[in-house]
């Protein structure tokens, strides 16, 4: 049995979601994949900290930040509040990364899984910010220690997007993609279609874990803007951050606006769109008026849409339906499967 042990920096909405998936498949890890996963160490903004080598349960943690509760009570050694000694402290296998994201700076995430490899664990986040601020840096920094970095859920929760191009579609070059990547929005639109207003849609959205206390992030333009960024870096190999990106958010679309489109039979959406143009990168997010027989058209609810287009293949779709905290739960575990799978003696 692969005893994997979990330092996580974080527990939100994902959080607590990782840790209720690791639970329910405990059996099925086990059995198919030859894995036990223990969570030893947790790392909250607002909950306290906890450190157990042998072992933090789930549901336990899942109980003790309950209302104004803490962890600090599961914790059985001592838990700093320095992160990077956090970290260290922890002696785990695996940090996986997940506190609220910076946009301008991408910190404190970045010093978080840097201290993650340099203390020899593997870093899988959910956190966009260190993969568009420092993704170069910290891809070279895990080569150097052996080990490995992965973001799947940075970008479209769960949905395979990194992975796909990096291991099914070798020797594609992206020249653009456009889609709807930030799925708050789209719902706020598609409420304020049928009539909501718009503080009564952010409301919705905050109470099923789409929208941040401070959604400003989404109505802004910011989340679809650093995720544009992500996908440039990475897929495109032209570093881009979320200031490059010609931003524009919902803030101004009236519902009036929204309802002329419905009745005139089109759709507001916030498109996310790049493009490689003689060596660099020109981004653009931005609402657009979008007809029937756009692909655009029929994304509803938290769904997610992006069509890439690169020297092999034309044009290539991936579509992620009414996503929540649990598929980018699922996004850190699949990460953390496929970094064990390429380890000696997994292949």
């Amino acid at each position: 049995m692969n005893n994997i042990t979990i330092c996580m920096i974080g527990f939100g909405n994902v959080g607590k979601a990782f840790a209720r998936l690791i639970d329910r498949k405990a059996e099925s890890l086990a059995l198919d994949y030859d894995v036990e996963i223990k969570i030893v160490a947790i790392a909250t903004g607002s909950h306290g900290n906890a450190i157990d080598p042998l072992g933090i349960d789930p549901n336990k943690a899942l109980l003790a930040i309950e209302g104004p509760g803490t962890l600090n009570g599961l914790s059985t050694n001592p838990a700093p509040s320095d992160m990077r000694e956090f970290i260290a402290l922890s002696e785990a296998d695996f940090v996986i990364e997940i506190s609220p994201v910076n946009y301008e700076t991408g910190e404190p995430a970045i010093t978080h899984i840097r201290a993650a490899l340099q203390n020899k664990m593997h870093a899988v986040s959910a956190n966009k910010g260190p993969v568009v601020h420092a993704y170069h840096e910290l891809s070279e920094l895990a080569k150097i220690n052996g080990k490995q970095f992965l973001f799947e859920s940075a970008v479209m929760d769960g949905a395979p997007i990194f992975s796909v191009f990096r291991e099914a579609l070798p020797c594609s070059d992206i020249i653009g993609f456009e889609g709807i990547l930030n799925s708050c929005t789209n719902i706020l639109i598609e409420m304020m279609e049928e009539g909501s207003s718009f503080n009564e849609a952010v409301t919705y959205a905050q109470s099923i874990g789409i929208a941040e206390t401070d959604p400003s992030g989404d109505i802004d333009g910011w989340d679809a803007s650093i995720k544009v960024a992500a996908l440039a870096t990475v897929l495109m190999g032209i570093p881009m951050k979320p200031q490059d990106v010609d931003r524009k958010g919902i803030r101004d679309l009236t519902p009036s606006a929204i309802q002329q489109a419905k009745n005139e039979g089109k759709r507001w959406k916030l498109v996310c769109s790049a493009e490689l143009i003689n060596g660099k990168v020109s981004a653009k997010v931005a609402p657009q008026l979008v007809s029937p027989s756009s692909p655009f058209f029929s994304v509803s609810g938290t769904s997610s849409f992006v069509l890439f287009k690169s020297d092999v293949l034309p044009g290539l779709g991936i579509l992620e339906s009414n996503p929540g905290p649990e598929t980018t739960a699922y996004g850190l575990l699949a990460d953390i499967l496929n970094i064990l799978k390429k380890e000696p003696g997994n292949a």
